[in-house]
């Protein structure tokens, strides 16, 4: 390994202080600075919601960077055979980049071919071949024409794929990399979220370097989703892949907390914070910097 490897830097989505995220939350970044952060994750704010400059200032100020997740959902969804959806799905991908660009961040990432299904209330059929393909065609080509739009403005589109229960569209790495060579934009590529890779991957270090090169954007989560180490994830084996391919983009913790283990409350269900989480996401990005640090020897 190359002894030039630059160091990933390491920062939490919003999610884990407030949701939604406003400008009134904007003295927060000040405290995620404290606890270790090199920048924030922002969920793309819907129209009204915040200014985009005013957030950059902000983040800036505090001495953050700013990256961006897409949010998608049936009405924008660009794997939707209906024309309306489809195209609103691709203009929302166009909009992300706008936002991006005026908010000063470099990267928007999420499960930005659309499809989600998340409560859905039933799994999903099996589709003819000639509907599935028609499908893939229909992503490809929303994300040839945002990654056109990303390309032009300095902007990285990040793929990332989610557990079968969250879509059945993009569920692997490999998917994820069979995607972003159909597309063909050097403005679009693969994000990879831990969570997601503990229940689809049979290994997530070969995951992680199967993805090489078109690994941009990468959420350090435990199997449950909750702060580094308190799960069983092996944090050092995924650290030595992402050195391996050289990695050194961003790094976000998106912990989901668990505060309530009672009988029918749903573990996938976001709560806010109960107390002060600070000294948790410092501990879980000193494990991460820890690991990383050790295997660049």
């Amino acid at each position: 390994m190359s002894t030039m490897w630059k160091r990933p830097q390491v920062g939490v989505i919003s999610m884990s202080y407030a949701r939604p995220f406003g400008p009134e939350h904007f003295i927060l970044f000040a405290r995620m600075k404290r606890a270790g952060m090199d920048f924030v994750e922002l969920l793309v704010p819907e129209e009204g919601e915040m200014d985009p400059a005013a957030a950059g200032v902000a983040a800036h100020a505090a001495g953050l960077f700013i990256a961006l997740a897409a949010r998608v959902n049936l009405q924008r969804d660009l794997a939707s055979a209906d024309p309306v959806a489809h195209e609103a799905g691709v203009a929302y991908l166009h909009r992300c980049v706008d936002v991006a660009v005026a908010m000063g961040a470099k990267i928007v990432g999420g499960p930005l071919y659309g499809t989600p299904l998340v409560f859905a209330g039933k799994p999903p059929a099996p589709i003819p071949e000639e509907l599935r393909r028609a499908r893939v065609d229909r992503v490809v080509a929303g994300l040839k024409s945002a990654g056109a739009h990303a390309a032009a403005h300095g902007i990285t589109l990040a793929v990332e794929p989610l557990n079968r229960f969250e879509t059945d569209f993009c569920n692997t790495a490999r998917q994820a990399v069979e995607l972003v060579r159909a597309v063909g934009s050097p403005a679009v590529g693969v994000m990879l979220d831990t969570f997601h890779m503990n229940m689809e991957e049979d290994d997530l270090a070969q995951a992680i370097r199967a993805t090489g090169e078109h690994l941009v954007h990468f959420q350090a989560n435990e199997n449950h989703r909750g702060f580094l180490g308190t799960g069983h994830l092996d944090w050092a084996s995924i650290c030595r892949a992402l050195a391996d391919v050289g990695y050194s983009g961003p790094i976000t913790l998106e912990p989901f907390r668990r505060t309530d283990d009672r009988l029918s409350v749903p573990l996938a269900q976001w709560r806010p914070p109960a107390h002060d989480e600070d000294g948790d996401l410092a501990h879980s990005a000193g494990l991460l910097r820890g690991f990383l640090h050790a295997v660049r020897a």
